[in-house]
């Protein structure tokens, strides 16, 4: 295996901190005890080596020797085929997870991302676009997603790529309060984010950002 070098923002404003994608990467090689490194881009001045990496000027792209590869859940996908901690060694297993990858990415979040910026730009309650958002997100995604974590500890048959992924999506919308009626996709949180390796990759995150202010 070469080097893994996790690339992400040398700094962000305050209101992403701790959530800023490069932690589901994170949380994946602390999961899998993964040795890397992290470098980072500037977040101001985005120049084409930059954009040679990720052609959206977002972050993180992960490094593995001659490969570099961008977008989270396809990171986490290559992550996976590294370590057994991450996707379950048979292949039913590997498939559920897989699958709940996809689903969190092109199904959940698709609906909760509209709605968390939203609610970060302090779009009044009353408008015609919350109240499609919002039931697009709860009617028909959290409403779906609760019966499947009320019976289940996790995703696959065991931890994997698909709950740091689902998970992540989640903990956007529990900052809002939005799983408030939601208990088994609110416990589901609070589950994963106990988990060391994402105890770690969060402060260690947030230490990251903190020291270039």
């Amino acid at each position: 295996m070469s080097d893994l070098t996790l690339t992400t923002f040398d700094w962000v404003p305050e209101a992403p901190r701790g959530f800023v994608r490069d932690i589901r990467v994170r949380w994946a090689l602390e999961e899998a005890g993964l040795p890397y490194r992290v470098e980072s881009t500037p977040f101001r001045d985005r120049e084409a080596g930059h954009f040679a990496h990720q052609p959206f000027g977002q972050a993180p792209w992960l490094t593995d020797g001659d490969l570099s590869i961008f977008e989270s859940g396809a990171i986490l996908l290559h992550l996976g085929e590294l370590s057994d901690a991450l996707l379950p060694a048979d292949r039913r297993g590997r498939s559920d997870a897989k699958e709940w990858l996809f689903a969190a990415l092109n199904s959940v979040e698709m609906a909760s991302l509209p709605w968390s910026l939203l609610m970060f730009s302090g779009e009044s309650k009353d408008t015609g676009v919350w109240k499609l958002f919002d039931g697009f997100l709860k009617a028909h995604r959290l409403q779906h997603l609760e019966p499947v974590l009320a019976g289940r500890e996790w995703l696959a048959a065991t931890f994997s790529i698909a709950d740091i992924l689902m998970a992540d999506v989640l903990r956007l919308v529990d900052r809002f309060d939005g799983l408030a009626d939601y208990p088994a996709c609110r416990a589901y949180v609070a589950r994963a984010t106990a988990r060391p390796a994402f105890v770690k990759a969060h402060a260690d995150q947030m230490a990251h950002f903190a020291a270039a202010d």
